[in-house]
Formats: structure tokens, C-alpha cells, sequence
């Protein structure tokens, strides 16, 4: 099917659609008129054409979902995100703010919430092309290590490290954060859009590593997309799952919390986001469909209608309410002191 005009606004039509109670044999009918209809020749291959489904998250089959997504070359990102290549949630002051200004914003607000001080140690687990490693290390003076299972992002991410004299300060390793053994703690960690890739049965364990990898006294900001729990799934699997996040899992605020405090974690605070990744990803469509031609260039027209669909599903999604998204600050007290 080809939309013209705004593509969010045929989802509330879908939503209505899908809630009909169809009978077998209304099934039956509309499929048969479903194919009557003449059909466009889109190719069906292209660099997101999908992942093939698998039962078992190995460690394996974890880096190459990841690696589907985000291991690409830079030029596709950098056709319709930010300069920065900040590729998660901004923070905008108001509806006006640049999308620019909205994500230098969201990188300080971090960098603020977790009250970085010079000579601290940070790490940000699943750091993309090192957006957050290298605003710390520059603003706040701290000691930055970025974690990627993306050659393409930590490549990148060394080059950006390199051009901006912050080598000294931060770095970036091809390194699974579930599987990380660091030679001493750290004092602050952050988590800004890498949960959503760990399995669901991983879950837990991600709060575990997190706690041990932190020092006493220390703070972790865990960053997350979270599914609402009065909405209920729709069966089957989804388009996001097979053509643009393999394996992805969406906890609830309150599993989050719920996993966070039974690793030892105190929840200091947690804070909605809904509303501004709703602008977000308005403002990255737009930026998308407005360089349709080379994208297509960059990878191939069916890529194109993957992400575009990605995209403006998504911004529905947090606009209606059936996604939300959470900053979630944890710390782990020293005999009751969290330095906060």
C-alpha cells in the first residue's frame, strides 16, 4: 500500500481496523478481494528486508540482531539525524526547539542528573557513535568508556573522539555490556536505549552486571522505551520485530523498577519522557521523507518504506500513549549514602 499525505495519521484508522471482531467467513471474503486488488512490483530484498525469526537468544544471535539495525555505514544516519548522531530520545525545552538543540539538551540533562564531576569514571553502556562519551568527557571532565556491539558505531564513534582531542578522555570498545568484565568500578554509568535489545531472560541480569559494575555510592541512569501494560499486545509478530528490531523487549516502568530494586538498586527518580520522543521522531520523519531520494540512493527503496513505517508508527505510538519511555535514576547505597 502507498500513502500520500501525513503516513502517522492512517494509524488511528488501523487501530479501529484491527479491533473489529471479523468472522471466518468475513475473512475469507475480504481476502479475496484483498487479492483481486493490483498490486505495485516492489522489490521484496534490500538491506532491511528482514531477520530471520530464532528461539534462543544466544550471544551470538544477540550481536546480530543488534547488528542488523545499527551496523551501517554512518552516511545513511547522518542523512536524517542531528550532527551529533544521537540516536535515542531528545529533550525539548519547548514544541519549537531544534531537534539539534533538543539532543545537545538530552546529553546534558544526563550528564546533570547523574551530577559528573571531573576525574569520575563513566560508562555508557551501548554508546552508538559516542554521542554522550564525548559530551561528558568535554563538559564534565570525567573519564568516559562507550560500549557498542557495532564495528560500523565504534569506528565511527573513534573517529568523532579523535577529530574532537578527546582521547585522553574517552573511548569506545566492540564489547557486550551483558558480558563486560572491568578491571575496577565505576563511578556513574548510563544506559540511554540499550535495554530494549537485551532478552527478555537477560533482563534481570542486566541490573545485576549494571550493580556490580558500579561502585558503592555511585548512580546508573537506565534510559528505556517501555510498553504500557493496560494495552494489550496485538498477536502475532510484529513488523518491528521482524523488519527493524529483532528480539527487542519492552518492559513495563514497574518490571523495570521491580528488576532495578531486586538487584540492590535504591530508585531515586523516574521521569517521563513520552511526549518529547513523540517529537522526536516527528522530527526525524520529517528529516527522513524530505532526503527520500538519497536514501534510497544509500540503501534501496524498500529500506525506505521500512523506515519510514518505523518511524511514523512509532511517533503514533507515543502520541497515543501505547509506548512510553522513561529516564530511571538508581543508586547503590554505600551503608545508606548515594551521594545524592
Amino acid at each position: 500500500l502507498d500513502v500520500q499525505g501525513s503516513l502517522i495519521d492512517v494509524f488511528e484508522s488501523g487501530d479501529r481496523l484491527l479491533a473489529i471482531p471479523y468472522s471466518r467467513f468475513d475473512r475469507l471474503h475480504l481476502a479475496r478481494r484483498l487479492w483481486s486488488i493490483p498490486a505495485p512490483r516492489y522489490s521484496r530484498r534490500g538491506v532491511f528486508s528482514g531477520f530471520a525469526r530464532g528461539l534462543t537468544p544466544t550471544a551470538a544471535r544477540v550481536r546480530a540482531a543488534v547488528n542488523y539495525h545499527y551496523d551501517h555505514p554512518v552516511s545513511f544516519w547522518k542523512l536524517w539525524l542531528d550532527d551529533s548522531l544521537s540516536y535515542s530520545c531528545a529533550y525539548f525545552a519547548t514544541a519549537q526547539t531544534s531537534l539539534a538543540e533538543a539532543q545537545r539538551d538530552k546529553l546534558d540533562y544526563i550528564c546533570r542528573k547523574l551530577r559528573l564531576r571531573p576525574g569520575q569514571r563513566l560508562l555508557d553502556m551501548g554508546c552508538g557513535w559516542g554521542a554522550l562519551v564525548m559530551h561528558a568527557a568535554a563538559n564534565y571532565g570525567v573519564e568516559a568508556l562507550g560500549l557498542t556491539l557495532s564495528p560500523q558505531q565504534a569506528e565511527v564513534a573513534r573517529e568523532r573522539i579523535r577529530a574532537a582531542g578527546l582521547e585522553h578522555r574517552c573511548r569506545v570498545e566492540v564489547e557486550n555490556f551483558l558480558e563486560f568484565r572491568p578491571d575496577r568500578s565505576f563511578d556513574r554509568i548510563a544506559s540511554v536505549g540499550a535495554a530494549e535489545h537485551v532478552p527478555e531472560k537477560h533482563f534481570d541480569d542486566y541490573f545485576a552486571r549494571t550493580f556490580e559494575m558500579l561502585r558503592p555510592g555511585g548512580q546508573f541512569l537506565h534510559h528505556a522505551i517501555v510498553r504500557v501494560p493496560s494495552i494489550q499486545d496485538r498477536p502475532g509478530r510484529s513488523f518491528m520485530d521482524r523488519y527493524v528490531f529483532p528480539d527487542h523487549f519492552l518492559a513495563t516502568i514497574g518490571r523495570t523498577v521491580a528488576g532495578a530494586e531486586s538487584a540492590g538498586f535504591e530508585v531515586r527518580d523516574s521521569e517521563s519522557l513520552r511526549e518529547h520522543y513523540k517529537l522526536t521522531l516527528e522530527h526525524w520523519l520529517q528529516r527522513f521523507e524530505a532526503a527520500e531520494t538519497a536514501i534510497e540512493r544509500e540503501t534501496d527503496p524498500l529500506s525506505f518504506r521500512v523506515f519510514r513505517l518505523y518511524l511514523a508508527g512509532s511517533a503514533y505510538e507515543f502520541r497515543c500513549g501505547r509506548l512510553s519511555i522513561y529516564q530511571t535514576l538508581l543508586a547503590k547505597p554505600d551503608h545508606g549514602q548515594c551521594g545524592l
